[in-house]
């Protein structure tokens, strides 16, 4: 659990809250339906246009993210890839023929493969450098899907606003119904500019620090594997690697 993204929420949205109540204001003004249907769908149906089926339903996977982001383990990874090394200087690079199939990572596993297979150095790093940058770049589409999100909430809210203003307009003759539509009005801008600067490109930024984080621990991983294919010694990979850890 990311606990920095949980206080940051609450501390944001109680910042919010809690100066409406100060000004001597109710959190039940705040709460408004039709304002939130106007910013929520109308934000989600713009973004909805703009990206392809595969990059929206990975931007929903990769939420949770920001909660529960995944593990990078470096130094794990940089203690196995020297192990490698050593059962490679050893044995031989068919030495590690059985640890392909134990290998829990698709990337180790696939470089490891390819390692195993005999490749030469340089077409190993070509075919890990495409998927990573393939990878990488998808992954990157679909934390922009929330940037994207960020980039439109506050217009929708605008839109809700000026939505609001045409209601209050329609009903100068009825005081009664006055109240709801300058509601409307104000609070959908609330909600629009709240939920771009506190939620969606926060959560953008987030996913794309994260997304950094994993294609440098796969980048790790590459040259780990360039350097048992190059034959280097294992304290000289063990060295090269440390300078990866954060």
């Amino acid at each position: 659990m990311d606990i920095l993204t949980l206080l940051g929420l609450i501390l944001g949205f109680g910042a919010i809250i809690g100066g409406n109540i100060l000004e001597g204001g109710h959190t039940s003004s705040l709460m408004q339906m039709t304002a939130f249907l106007i910013v929520g769908g109308g934000t989600v149906g713009a973004v909805m246009v703009q990206t392809p089926i595969p990059v929206f339903v990975r931007s929903l996977k990769m939420f949770m993210w920001i909660f529960l982001s995944p593990k990078v383990e470096q130094k794990t990874a940089v203690e196995k890839i020297v192990g490698w090394s050593n059962i490679a200087r050893k044995e031989g690079l068919l030495g590690l023929e059985s640890l392909v199939e134990s290998e829990p990572d698709a990337f180790a596993q696939k470089g490891l493969q390819l390692l195993v297979d005999g490749s030469e150095p340089e077409a190993i790093r070509n075919i890990l450098e495409v998927e990573i940058g393939v990878k990488e770049h998808f992954d990157t589409q679909a934390a922009k899907v929330y940037e994207g999100m960020g980039g439109y909430s506050p217009t929708i809210g605008i839109i809700g606003a000026v939505m609001g203003l045409i209601h209050v307009m329609n009903n100068l003759a009825d005081p009664s119904k006055l109240g709801s539509g300058i509601a409307v009005a104000f609070v959908a801008t609330i909600y629009g500019v709240g939920l771009a600067n506190l939620v969606f490109l926060p959560v953008a930024n987030k996913l794309k620090a994260l997304i950094h984080n994993q294609t440098q621990f796969r980048e790790m991983v590459v040259e780990g594997i360039i350097s048992i294919a190059e034959g280097e010694n294992p304290r000289n990979i063990e060295t090269k690697l440390d300078g990866y850890l954060q």
